[in-house]
């Protein structure tokens, strides 16, 4: 029989240990978030998703559906060599793409994402998407990870979260975010080095995916090698943030402004409309300039606005992605089936 000693102690080893009243309130407040999606969001969306996830995302095929010859983007360990001797003409076997897939968030929490005109920030928004998108990602059995940059964290990465399935995983990447948001480090000067990011990315996310960089862009420069070698690997979406006033200002008279990303404050007279046309054509050209670079890097872009509806943002981004399905399929025959 065990000492009555032991047995007391036992019994307090079981009990679960108490958390802190701070991570509880972030726990609640994630949790309170998820739902509050879930309810706002996702029911909206449930009827316009049904058949449609081979057509957002990229899994690892099983079943061969078809043959057909051989390209240069091709991999030749798919080479069905019975059928490249006897057609003397290199052929490759073509699978169906089943649902297993994981999908990535990588998320640039740098102070400029904290700016809003109305009354959403671009960080409140990019939450909101990575929120719904793990939901609709991870009821299917699938996996989510994320990596979080530019809150203060040491070389820039504030936390690396390994793919995993389950609800319970997206409400802690979630309650990663919003502390992460509310850290004080994050009102530290300087530029941000979006690169990193990119860069951290490349090493950390080994096995085929689909990779949502969730940023606005507002970076130093020399990012794009990265996002162009993450997409040679991936399948990139670029979820580019942005807010109305950051392409047009009114007419608001004299204002004061800061630089969230240098700390550098300065008055402007928006009521000279010289200046706001000048203002208005500089964020032309760097909008212009941006989707040029996006483009060139290869990968999706869903354009995302403060004053956005976030469930007809997904459904203009799946819209897409559906048209480039077809026009895919349409190149190659023998590949329908096969997402964009």
């Amino acid at each position: 029989m065990w000492p009555r000693w032991l047995s007391r102690r036992s019994a307090a080893d079981e009990r679960p240990a108490a958390v802190p009243p701070a991570q509880a309130a972030e726990t609640a407040r994630a949790e309170a978030l998820v739902r509050r999606l879930e309810w706002t969001v996702l029911r909206r969306l449930d009827g316009l998703l049904q058949g449609d996830h081979r057509t957002l995302m990229r899994g690892a095929g099983l079943d061969l559906t078809d043959l057909r010859e051989y390209q240069l983007h091709d991999d030749v360990r798919h080479i069905d060599w019975n059928v490249t001797a006897r057609l003397q003409q290199p052929h490759v076997r073509v699978f169906t793409e089943d649902r297993e897939m994981a999908a990535w968030f990588l998320m640039d929490l740098s102070p400029s994402v904290d700016f809003g005109s109305g009354e959403r920030r671009k960080s409140e928004v990019a939450l909101s998407f990575v929120t719904v998108l793990g939901r609709l990602i991870g009821r299917h059995g699938n996996r989510v990870g994320a990596v979080l940059f530019g809150a203060g964290g040491p070389g820039g990465v504030d936390a690396v979260m390994p793919a995993r399935g389950g609800r319970s995983h997206l409400l802690q990447i979630v309650q990663k975010v919003l502390s992460a948001v509310a850290s004080p480090s994050r009102d530290a000067a300087g530029g941000t080095q979006l690169a990193e990011l990119l860069r951290v990315a490349g090493h950390v996310i080994r096995q085929r995916c689909t990779v949502f960089v969730v940023s606005d862009f507002i970076s130093e420069p020399g990012w794009e090698a990265g996002l162009g070698a993450l997409a040679r690997r991936h399948d990139v979406v670029a979820v580019r943030l942005f807010d109305p006033l950051e392409i047009d200002l009114p007419d608001a008279g004299l204002l004061p402004v800061r630089d969230a990303e240098t700390g550098e404050q300065l008055w402007i007279d928006t009521s000279d409309r010289g200046f706001r046309q000048r203002f208005a054509r500089i964020a032309a050209q760097r909008e212009a300039q941006l989707r040029e670079s996006l483009a060139r890097c290869g990968v999706n872009t869903l354009e995302l606005s403060t004053d956005d509806d976030l469930a007809e943002a997904v459904t203009r981004f799946l819209d897409l992605r559906r048209q480039r399905t077809r026009h895919r399929a349409g190149r190659v025959p023998s590949a329908q089936g096969v997402p964009a």
